[in-house]
């Protein structure tokens, strides 16, 4: 990451500021603390946590990245995705809303943020990539139903537990079929969902949650909801900011964390690495994927110093800070000073909201992971990516999000690891008119040249594969018209062969040699050959014979064996 000018990217933003930045980044930054505040206690309600814990896990994150985040325009802060993770972690631990849950809650933050600093200054960057899109999209689908279910026993004026989908919707009926329901509160969350829906609708702009908080606010105090109607509200807020501690957490249940920490840290970093690219091709800039890392880590160890919890990047206050006129990251700063003041100064400013209220504003966020078109569209292009998709949604439906998380990324490299094993193979032929030489299945009016299988494998050569390849190319050879004397691999798009597949090109070699078959290569990289030669791959056997290009080694073959052919460019 360089010097730490690079680390602390607010330097050279504060050197390059142009003063009329100025008014659209406070502008923006006023526009966004609408959005913040009401989400943040929103996401910490529904983690089981008091809703102050929100606005911690808000404002620490903000200043942290600020000064060390890569992104001029990315906003932190408590986002839905990890919300389950935390109930699945938290709840079995200690109860809702008790100085136990936040202590662990703070517990995990430090964790998961110690975990992507050693990944981005081990330059891991690249695991981000390992949530193939289709997984993602069934995980997220799979994050956003168990959000759903779980709030809309909040929207009734109950709460449920449990990690899996399936056993919170079964408590959900049972607190129905027990008369938990209260009819207010379902009136105030049903109208706070369709209110934040159709202005979504209408403008991105327009800070929904806000509104929908004030809207909330104004019901509770005309109707007396919380007294009246017993209404579960919010309650007055602790004033100020509480001092940063390490939680009060014992080495056992921290042992027993880790694995919940690594999985919150890389469904973090998965969306804040995806969101970051998104935004830097958009606005024409550069973003370290190991400084993201690192930021994010520093963002989320401060979150849980202070009382917050683990936080990644917003898909929704993101766009809503761009299209407001951000600039730089003096946005955040100016959104994290307003919410500081709520904190300061107006502690009470939510005492008539309704939890109700809280419970729409996640579940309107927990639809919009939901992308139909996105699924849509891969039922139709690729039915494979579309059934991993579904694999991942089950995973956390049935498993919880916890675990739904590891079998989502199992599910994403066994998905890689499954092209691998049998990546597409042809045969090429010279059709006459065109260039090269032409994939058999696309082109059967091409010709083969007499004597040669001339075979292409587009993977790399390992392990998992070496088998196939070995058994594709004898099977091929069984096909042709006449007999094989010759196999050329043409090997440009092999771009690693490890030991494994060595040893079998050299039986493979052997076996071939016995049947008076010669195998050759074109277009072997030069790394790649280095590496079968510092192998050994044919020691006392026959050496590794390799043209630069295909027709070179078409042209070599045709003149060692004295093959009668003509070829059309010669005609």
């Amino acid at each position: 990451m360089g010097s730490w000018k690079n680390l602390v990217p607010a330097v050279s933003q504060i050197r390059t500021y142009e003063r009329s930045w100025l008014g659209k980044d406070i502008a923006a930054g006023l526009v966004i603390t609408g959005l913040l505040a009401p989400a943040g206690m929103a996401y910490a309600a529904a983690a089981g946590l008091p809703p102050v814990t929100g606005l911690y896990a808000t404002i620490i994150p903000l200043f942290v990245y600020a000064l060390f985040g890569p992104s001029r325009i990315m906003v932190l802060g408590p986002d839905s995705s990890l919300t389950p993770l935390l109930v699945a972690t938290i709840l079995p631990l200690a109860a809702a809303n008790s100085s136990e849950a936040v202590a662990i809650a703070g517990a995990i933050s430090i964790l998961a943020g110690l975990f992507c600093l050693a990944a981005g200054l081990a330059r891991f960057g690249f695991l981000a990539d390992l949530l193939s899109a289709p997984v993602r999209y069934g995980y997220l689908h799979g994050i956003a139903i168990t959000i759903i279910v779980a709030q809309a026993a909040k929207l009734c004026g109950f709460s449920v537990k449990g990690e899996s989908l399936f056993s919170q919707f079964r408590q959900f009926v049972g607190g129905l079929d027990d008369g938990l329901l209260n009819g207010w509160a379902l009136a105030v969350g049903l109208g706070s969902v369709v209110v934040i829906v159709l202005l979504r609708w209408r403008s991105s702009a327009i800070p929904a949650t806000l509104v929908v908080v004030i809207i909330g606010i104004v019901v509770a105090l005309l109707a007396d909801l919380g007294t009246r109607h017993q209404v579960p509200l919010v309650g007055d807020l602790p004033q100020g900011l509480p001092s940063p501690a390490i939680p009060d957490v014992d080495w056992t249940t921290v042992r027993s964390l880790l694995g919940a920490s690594l999985g919150i840290a890389f469904v973090s970093f998965a969306d804040t690495g995806v969101l970051s690219r998104t935004m830097a091709v958009r606005r024409h800039e550069k973003v370290d994927a190991n400084h993201e890392l690192v930021a994010l880590g520093m963002a989320n160890v401060a979150s849980g110093l202070f009382h917050g919890f683990p936080i990644s990047a917003s898909n929704s206050r993101t766009p809503v800070a761009e299209a407001a006129g951000s600039r730089t990251q003096l946005t955040g700063v100016v959104a994290a000073v307003a919410l500081l003041v709520i904190t300061v100064a107006a502690p009470t400013a939510f005492r008539h909201l309704p939890d109700a209220s809280l419970a729409a504003i996640v579940i309107a966020a927990a639809i919009s992971l939901i992308d139909i078109p996105a699924m849509v569209r891969l039922f139709r292009v690729r039915r494979s990516e579309f059934v991993l998709a579904l694999a991942a949604w089950l995973a956390v439906a049935v498993f919880g999000p916890v675990n739904g998380v590891v079998m989502a990324v199992a599910l994403s490299i066994l998905n890689f690891l499954r092209l691998a094993w049998k990546p597409h193979t042809t045969e090429l032929v010279r059709v006459d008119g065109l260039k090269g030489y032409h994939d058999h299945s696309r082109h059967p009016e091409g010709h083969v040249v007499p004597g040669l299988l001339l075979y292409r494998f587009d993977a790399p050569l390992f392990f998992a594969n070496a088998h196939f390849f070995a058994e594709d190319i004898q099977r091929r050879i069984e096909a042709q018209a006449t007999p094989v004397r010759c196999v050329i691999v043409t090997s440009e798009p092999i771009n690693d062969i490890d030991t494994t597949a060595a040893d079998m090109l050299a039986e493979l070699a052997t076996e071939l040699q016995a049947r008076e078959i010669e195998l050759r290569f074109a277009e072997l990289k030069g790394a790649v050959r280095d590496r079968l030669d510092r192998y050994g791959v044919f020691p006392g056997g026959p050496a590794v014979r390799s043209e630069r290009t295909t027709g070179l080694a078409v042209k070599a073959y045709i003149q060692d064996y004295g093959v009668d052919w003509v070829d059309w460019e010669d005609r």
